[in-house]
């Protein structure tokens, strides 16, 4: 009971501190932090793996594992090859295809999205080409970007615009005005562009 007493004040002693041991005279084993007492030798102690008690001494604990965020890729060249910049656009039914490319080529798990007027014109995919239909006459800007599988804006381009242009009835009419087929008989016509009048097979007899 003594030895195991002794074993643990000794245990408690600074990791600095030395420890010794002898026989005495009655053959009991002796621990003591006193050197040369009746031809004590010094024990070795192991390495203390007490953590330190600074607040900033030891990592935090984080419960849970962190999703590891990927870092954006970079695309040396985004942009639109079809239409070109500034370009006008002739087209009755406001039809427009649009073509991108990019380098490098597009990579696994991005998509494509055109934007229209700053608008999405469709859900994003891997096809370069766009096919737009009914875009209103006027100017509009086109661009488009790439999106990643997380669906963070990869890069995008700047607005480019373009000019739609479809011809209405009435500008038909002017450049062609009294042409039946298309565009219906008008009054303004000349006298020799109007059609001939049925005749009446009867109205010889009065």
């Amino acid at each position: 009971m003594r030895l195991w007493l002794l074993l643990a004040c000794l245990f408690a002693l600074p990791a600095t501190a030395e420890v010794f041991t002898y026989i005495d005279a009655q053959g009991n084993r002796v621990y003591t932090d006193q050197p040369g007492s009746g031809g004590a030798k010094r024990v070795p102690l192991a390495t203390s793996n007490r953590m330190s008690a600074k607040p900033g001494g030891a990592a935090p604990v984080i419960a849970g594992k962190k999703t590891e965020t990927k870092p954006l890729f970079h695309y040396d060249m985004l942009r639109i090859l079809v239409p070109e910049p500034d370009a006008t656009i002739r087209n009755n039914a406001g039809e427009l295809i649009v073509s991108v490319t990019s380098e490098p080529g597009l990579q696994y798990g991005h998509r494509y999205r055109l934007l229209l007027d700053g608008q999405p014109t469709a859900e994003p995919g891997p096809s370069p080409v766009f096919a737009l239909n009914n875009i209103d006459r006027g100017s509009h800007n086109l661009s488009v970007e790439i999106l990643d599988e997380q669906g963070r804006t990869v890069e995008r381009t700047a607005n480019q615009p373009f000019h739609m242009l479809r011809i209405s009835l009435a500008q038909k009419r002017q450049v062609k005005p009294c042409v039946l087929a298309d565009y219906g008989q008008r009054p303004e016509c000349p006298l020799k562009d109007k059609p001939e009048e049925e005749k009446n097979p009867f109205l010889r007899f009065f």
